[in-house]
């Protein structure tokens, strides 16, 4: 009888569907690219997910997040990315943490009842903190870097982070995180040049999503193809890491 994972299992076989329902999986930030990674893994028929993040869908988002439609904004997005996996797959144990991973609340979360961490977080010390503490206790990880200004999804690649070239945040945390001894994970990246943003339009955007008693803040350009991507890579990684089908990551 069919279901809809069918076809995934005509590639993959009962064995394999068996064990990504059998797995755990946490993705830190449900945005641009992380609401593309929750996509694969509900659509592979992963049997749990967590979705950690403690933001509301803005109209902002809708360019680019899957899980950000006009009808959503205002409401969290864990709210709206519980919604989606269960209608995929109502099997599906979805845990929603309503927060922002940060250092001085990592302990809150246990990391070693994942199979899998997917990282899709924006600030840097949060991105470290999460890759050290799968790296001590063995939990397979892989990161996103950079998304932003960029345009062409087809330079995407999976790589070791000693690989990564031309990419700002890579650079930042690969260097400080081989000070702690900590030289290898997987992550998903992009070789292409950063481009410039408009000035006038970056302005104009700042300004519109400061409250009225708000300093406009730099807003990062993006567009609706580039985190999806990068998240439908991640995604994918993490199937094809659960199931045995990934060779080994250069390094």
């Amino acid at each position: 009888m069919q279901n809809q994972f069918s076809r995934t299992q005509m590639m993959l076989g009962q064995a394999a569907m068996d064990t990504l329902a059998a797995s755990r999986v946490a993705v830190f930030g449900v945005g641009g690219v992380g609401g593309y990674a929750v996509e694969v893994l509900a659509r592979s028929g992963v049997g749990a997910i967590d979705v950690i993040d403690n933001d509301c869908v803005s109209p902002s988002n809708i360019n680019r997040q899957i899980i950000a439609l006009t009808t959503n904004v205002g409401r969290y997005k864990v709210d709206v990315a519980e919604e989606r996996i269960q209608a995929i797959n109502p099997q599906c144990v979805v845990t929603k943490w309503r927060m922002f991973y940060l250092v001085s609340n990592a302990d809150e979360i246990d990391l070693s009842v994942y199979d899998y961490v997917v990282d899709c977080i924006d600030t840097v010390s949060a991105k470290m903190e999460l890759i050290r503490r799968c790296t001590r206790l063995g939990v397979p990880i892989i990161c996103s870097m950079g998304a932003a200004y960029k345009m062409d999804a087809t330079q995407f690649r999976v790589a070791d982070i000693t690989k990564t070239i031309m990419d700002p945040l890579a650079k930042v945390i690969r260097k400080r995180l081989r000070r702690e001894g900590i030289r290898h994970f997987k992550c998903v990246y992009s070789p292409e040049k950063p481009i410039e943003p408009l000035p006038d339009e970056v302005a104009a955007c700042a300004e519109a999503e400061a409250g009225p008693s708000e300093v406009p803040q730099r807003v990062p350009p993006s567009n609706a193809w580039v985190p999806a991507a990068a998240g439908l890579i991640l995604g994918s990684e993490v199937i094809k890491d659960l199931v045995g089908l990934t060779p080994a990551t250069e390094v």
